[in-house]
């Protein structure tokens, strides 16, 4: 809920600055995962505020367990019973919207790139022409190379769906895939094996 200390330097930045300069509607969408505090993050230039994630999970045993909450823009981590991880997330926006359902951990890859988002990028000077490019609308144009979008510590659930670290800008934003921190998608990777079973839900 927006307090009124928030709304009148929201109004603020909106009087001064217009929409050009406000940082919720730029390009770069700032990560965000509260009001003031976020504002306060975003004066200052920072995109990784978050006030969600944590890990307590490396002494604890127990058979890993992973729930996403795509309504919260959440995911559990469980060792048996006992909750030891949650993390922010970014799941599929509309149009590319994450499946709720029943999955397993089916491949794991630290160093993961994407074979079909990406920027296309000149062969000889590595600029980039196109950014954000879909392999299967996009063409790629003349001189120019894939360069694949990077997907650190890869956790696929299903199809070219599956857990990684990516940019969390506080809402759905992504092709269909789980994004999270870098050091909660590393403690996620280190603390599952293959067949681990994940469930999404809405």
């Amino acid at each position: 809920m927006m307090t009124p200390r928030f709304f009148i330097s929201l109004t603020a930045l909106a009087l001064l600055g217009g929409c050009a300069n406000d940082p919720r509607l730029g390009r770069d969408t700032l990560y965000m995962n509260g009001a003031e505090k976020y504002l306060a993050a975003a004066q200052h230039g920072r995109a990784d505020f978050d006030n969600v994630s944590y890990w307590d999970g490396d002494a604890v045993q127990g058979p890993p367990y992973i729930l996403i909450r795509l309504g919260e823009q959440r995911a559990y981590f469980y060792k048996g019973n006992e909750l030891v991880g949650v993390s922010a997330i970014s799941t599929g926006r509309e149009g590319f919207d994450t499946a709720p359902g029943k999955f397993k951990i089916i491949q794991k890859d630290k160093d993961h790139v994407s074979s079909r988002f990406g920027d296309y990028v000149d062969k000889v000077t590595g600029e980039v022409i196109k950014k954000d490019a879909d392999r299967n609308i996009d063409p790629m144009p003349k001189g120019a190379r894939y360069d694949g979008a990077k997907m650190p510590y890869f956790m696929r659930i299903v199809g070219g769906t599956g857990m990684h670290a990516g940019f969390l800008p506080g809402y759905p934003a992504s092709h269909g895939c789980i994004r999270m921190p870098e050091f909660m998608a590393e403690s996620f990777f280190r603390n599952v094996d293959l067949k681990t079973p994940v469930e999404v839900t809405r």
